[in-house]
């Protein structure tokens, strides 16, 4: 099949370090036709690498014709306004986190969608992530039994004081970082709607947007999903802790390890209403069963992943890797927690 001819709208952080990267190593399946930003040191270097056409305004760069795939990743509160002129000058669209600004602007993109025919999908390849991929393998085997709680923490200690500290720029840590947590939660949980309880407070960011998130999840018959994204952390917790009927698990992004027994292997009991002989609680030894896992895949294993399931998509009509309405729930969940904490 011909390659999918892509452009890219944004060289920064995302559309460089990312996109254009990851894109490099799919060149059997993606070629990188053009390019907009308004930086012309970075035209010139996307030109060097790619021999495309380069633009200095997005207008004029979604017309050209060659472009099949728009990659969105312009500053966040431009991602609904470049996403819809996209599907509407006929180009498919992949979206960088996060997806809008709210819920209205997400609504407003799912419905170009469907009213150009076109594919939207939005880059939150945390759902691909290794570390995540490995977890579902783990609780879909059933060896944890019942899930009781999950916490997701992203910890660290620092300041920060460029554009995405910014609320005019649609910045802060819940839009920009949170939402790749709040979708692994969300995922856990499955089709249930959760009560969502939040807080949020400005520590140690020099802008005004939010850089301490604290979210928990609850719905029925579901994990409870305990979220914590700070960068007011100076003793950082692993990210990964979760807690179930026959065991658990915990560990990062590249190392878990979780341990979990058959209940066959207990002996009976019943509830005693008798002294303890010794005068203390009923304790027993668990016959634990211990596994653990490592890997050397990188962040952009994911993005990889990503891009070979769009592949699938545009070439041989196999459903977005990650749906615009599967989304629409992580930003009807960050405009809650915006709503809580009037923010």
């Amino acid at each position: 099949m011909d390659k999918i001819r892509v452009g890219i709208a944004g060289l920064g952080r995302s559309g460089w370090n990312i996109h254009a990267n990851i894109l490099s190593q799919l060149k059997d399946k993606y070629e990188v036709v053009a390019v907009t930003d308004p930086l012309e040191e970075r035209r010139k270097e996307a030109v060097e690498r790619f021999g495309c056409n380069a633009y200095t305004d997005f207008d004029t760069f979604i017309k050209d014709d060659r472009i099949e795939l728009v990659v969105v990743a312009t500053p966040s509160y431009l991602h609904a306004e470049h996403s819809i002129k996209a599907l509407e000058a006929g180009k498919n669209v992949v979206s960088e986190k996060p997806m809008a600004a709210n819920l209205e602007e997400a609504d407003a993109m799912i419905e170009a969608a469907k009213r150009t025919g076109k594919i939207l999908t939005v880059f939150q390849n945390s759902l691909f992530m290794p570390d995540f991929l490995k977890i579902k393998e783990v609780v879909k085997s059933g060896k944890l039994g019942r899930l009781v709680l999950v916490k997701i923490y992203g910890h660290s200690f620092g300041r920060r004081w460029d554009w995405q500290t910014l609320k005019k720029f649609g910045g802060g840590e819940l839009r920009n970082n949170g939402v790749h947590y709040i979708i692994q939660g969300l995922d856990l949980i499955g089709d249930k709607e959760p009560e969502v309880f939040c807080e949020l407070q400005r520590t140690l960011t020099l802008g005004d947007a939010e850089d301490h998130v604290k979210i928990v999840m609850k719905a029925e018959n579901a994990p409870l999903i305990d979220i914590e994204v700070t960068r007011a952390c100076a003793y950082p917790q692993n990210k990964w802790l979760i807690m179930a009927t026959q065991g658990g698990l915990t560990g990062t992004h590249n190392s878990l390890r979780w341990k979990y027994f058959d209940p066959k292997d207990l002996p009976p009991r019943q509830v005693e209403t008798r002294p303890t002989p010794d005068r203390s609680y009923n304790r027993e030894e668990i016959p634990w069963e211990e596994e653990s896992w490592t890997t050397s895949k990188s962040f952009s294993s994911s993005g990889i992943i990503f891009y070979e399931e769009l592949y699938k998509t545009l070439r041989y009509g196999a459903p977005p890797p990650v749906p615009p309405e599967k989304v629409r729930k992580v930003m009807k969940i960050v405009e809650e927690c915006y709503k809580q904490c009037n923010f």
